[in-house]
């Protein structure tokens, strides 16, 4: 089987790529299942333009009817926007929707591991999975944290999703040796919160990052790097950091009395957080991915000199 078979680039990215452009891969599954209906497909469109403005080529990242799509027409993210037989995929997932001509949008970590095939070395993301609260007892931990260890992508992100587990997140990303750059801060952020108490390497600007990640792939140093990018306005700014929590544990409690289980966690805890925050949390969360666009734009004109 050849690449071309089951690899197919938009015209906008295989004309950056023959022309030494930029690119930024973008995560799909905040498309799908991150954001409601028809906020997901505006902030997309934004999303894709914030990077475009810098002279930046995005490529939103997907399996559609089995082809491994790198960079999406118009009409095929309003496909994966209504999710209507789109399936949620991860990096264990990508070899058998494809040869089953199946439609998916991609996890950071199924991400990763296509933009890698692809040769793009800058992704973006909100937040990347953790490990998650009770892991002693489930055993659940994200594919994101190890594929971070293993494929050598760099991804942008305002840390990891609130509802995990932080200290054990970081310890984990720490055992597993993944390099985690704080832009603009030494403190881990915990995106709908602007910082934690964990310490991160604090590094001031894009093209710092950009000289971070050069010497790191081109040593071949195993493994990515988590770029983690503070929200500018978090959820404590507009509701006690004490609240917001006792929404997420709430949020959290109702997924497992309703046997929501698996990658339907997430998406189900933030649905509820918006209705529980008058949607307060759909505005940071939109700010930090289109905050988090902008950087890694930056960091990737800045890689590509």
């Amino acid at each position: 089987m050849r690449l071309e078979e089951w690899m197919e680039f938009s015209e906008e990215v295989l004309a950056a790529k023959e022309k030494g452009l930029p690119i930024v891969a973008i995560e799909s599954v905040v498309l799908s299942f991150g954001l409601p209906k028809p906020d997901n497909l505006r902030v997309h469109r934004a999303i894709e333009n914030e990077i475009r403005k810098r002279g930046v080529v995005p490529a939103t990242i997907a399996i559609i009817d089995g082809k491994l799509k790198i960079g999406l027409s118009e009409t095929e993210l309003e496909r994966l926007a209504e999710s209507k037989g789109v399936e949620k995929a991860s990096k264990r997932d990508l070899a058998w929707m494809i040869v089953k001509k199946r439609t998916g949008a991609l996890t950071v970590a199924a991400t990763m591991v296509a933009a890698h095939l692809a040769r793009i070395k800058i992704m973006v993301t909100g937040g990347i999975g953790g490990v998650a609260r009770k892991a002693e007892e489930n055993f659940d931990i994200s594919t994101d944290l190890t594929e971070l260890s293993r494929t050598p992508v760099a991804v942008v992100s305002s840390g990891v999703k609130s509802i995990m587990d932080l200290r054990k997140t970081v310890e984990f990303l720490e055992t597993m040796g993944v390099p985690v750059i704080g832009y603009k801060t030494d403190r881990f952020p915990a995106f709908y919160f602007k910082t934690t108490d964990y310490p991160v390497v604090k590094f001031d600007s894009a093209e710092e990052v950009a000289s971070l990640l050069k010497f790191k792939f081109k040593a071949r140093i195993p493994g990515g790097v988590l770029v983690v990018n503070p929200v500018s306005k978090g959820l404590e700014d507009v509701m006690p950091q004490e609240k917001a929590e006792k929404l997420i544990e709430k949020a959290i409690i109702e997924a497992e009395m309703k046997g929501v289980k698996g990658g339907a966690v997430t998406p189900f805890v933030l649905s509820r957080l918006v209705e529980m925050t008058d949607r307060e949390v759909l505005k940071v969360n939109e700010r930090l991915l289109l905050e988090n666009a902008v950087l890694a734009a930056n960091i990737a004109s800045a890689y590509y000199l």
